[in-house]
């Protein structure tokens, strides 16, 4: 819900609002114009409100009520439905950038399979950003769409995730994920996506080796907890106790020189297994077409 007291550039249209509450569902990506933020312009589409894989790095508690409870939003393909007459085409949807598309609960609604029809119908250009293997399941429509997936791999060692990322699928479950995807010609990338020190660093060439069997692009950032993200993450690696961070906007950042080390090691991985490689939100430089994969999505 937001609210609008004048002239706003929404869904591809100029309208005007006057102390009046609308809701939409397809919205401009990037709320917080961060000065850092390399992506295309986009839109941003989620059928959740939160996300129930409760990773503890999540910075989305700072702002989503009772966010690790995902719930489908009021009335969503009816809402849907006209939303995407309204938008301009020519502009790619990302979905999802606050709750995963593919959260626990998607396995028996089937609202992100049943959004994937409309955007089919309706000749959309899609990024799908998720940790679940369940994408899987929507082979048959990604592979006949204009569409690109994103798969986030923090580790390749499950038991490390279970605690870090509670409730999503195990990387190996991704990794399979990923082959499937590759094998019916839908375009793969990986979120690399957050590095966090003393936890998964030591494993950037290695995860960007099994990507590379799969996958052509890298987007990679490092770990930028907020306040309540800060204590839980905290609680589990101690080095957080110690680290001095810097604060950027809401977000707390690694030290610069830290932070660079780290994304020059996926840089290097990439260049050595013939990957693409961009940052997210880092203020590092990189020669991909896009940081989010999203020049991989089909014309």
């Amino acid at each position: 819900m937001i609210q609008y007291s004048q002239k706003y550039e929404l869904l591809g249209q100029n309208i005007l609002y006057k102390n009046a509450f609308i809701f939409v569902l397809i919205t401009p990506f990037d709320p917080w114009k961060s000065k850092l933020c390399t992506c295309p312009k986009k839109y941003s589409f989620s059928p959740y409100t939160g996300c129930s894989h409760a990773c503890i790095y999540c910075y989305i508690t700072s702002y989503i009520p009772n966010a690790f409870h995902a719930r489908l939003k009021k009335d969503l393909f009816k809402r849907l439905k006209k939303e995407v007459n309204k938008i301009d085409k020519r502009i790619y949807i990302s979905m999802s950038n606050s709750s995963d598309p593919y959260t626990p609960e998607e396995k028996e609604l089937q609202a992100t399979r049943r959004c994937l029809k409309i955007f089919k119908e309706n000749g959309i250009r899609l990024l799908i950003i998720t940790k679940s293997d369940l994408v899987k399941r929507d082979t048959d429509l990604l592979a006949e769409m204009k569409a690109s997936v994103s798969i986030t791999l923090t580790s390749l060692d499950d038991k490390k995730i279970a605690k870090i990322e509670r409730k999503a699928p195990p990387p190996s479950r991704r990794l399979v994920a990923l082959e499937e995807m590759h094998s019916n010609g839908i375009p793969c990338s990986i979120r690399l996506d957050p590095i966090i020190p003393s936890l998964n660093d030591y494993e950037i060439e290695e995860i960007v080796k099994e990507a590379s069997k799969y996958c052509s692009h890298v987007v990679t950032s490092t770990v930028k907890p907020r306040t309540d993200s800060l204590k839980r993450l905290s609680a589990v690696v101690p080095y957080f106790k110690e680290v001095k961070l810097e604060r950027i906007g809401n977000s707390y950042y690694l030290p610069r020189n830290l932070r660079f080390n780290l994304l020059n090691k996926v840089e290097k991985a990439c260049k050595k297994y013939g990957m693409t490689f961009a940052t997210c939100r880092e203020g590092y430089p990189f020669k991909a077409k896009t940081c989010d994969g999203s020049h991989l999505i089909p014309s």
